[in-house]
C-alpha cells in the first residue's frame, strides 16, 4: 500500500477556494488538473481546514459542504467540525 492520499474535486468555480485552501495548508500537495476534476495527491496526510476554506471563500464554510464538489478520496477519513483529514494511519 502506498502512503499517498488524495482528494478529487470537481473543477469548477465553487471548488476553487477549497482547492486553494488545501494547497495552502499542505505544502507537499500536488494538484493535477483536468477538464472535469482536480486531483490533489499528498504524501502521508492531507488536511482540509474549515477556517482556511472560509477565508478563501469570504464566508462561513461548513465542512459538510465539501461533499457537493467531492468526486473521490483515497485514504482513511478523520472528520471533525473544523478539519477533514485523510491518511492511511490512524
Amino acid at each position: 500500500m502506498t502512503d499517498k492520499v488524495f482528494i478529487a474535486l470537481q473543477n469548477n468555480s465553487e471548488a476553487q477556494a477549497i482547492i486553494e485552501a488545501i494547497l495552502g495548508d499542505n505544502s507537499s500537495a500536488i494538484a493535477n488538473e483536468s477538464p472535469g476534476m482536480v486531483k490533489i495527491d499528498c504524501p502521508g496526510r492531507l488536511i482540509v481546514r474549515r477556517e482556511t476554506v472560509a477565508e478563501k471563500m469570504g464566508r462561513e464554510f461548513d465542512l459538510q459542504e465539501i461533499h457537493i464538489n467531492l468526486i473521490s478520496i483515497g485514504g482513511n477519513i478523520d472528520e471533525t467540525d473544523d478539519e477533514f483529514v485523510l491518511s492511511w494511519n490512524s
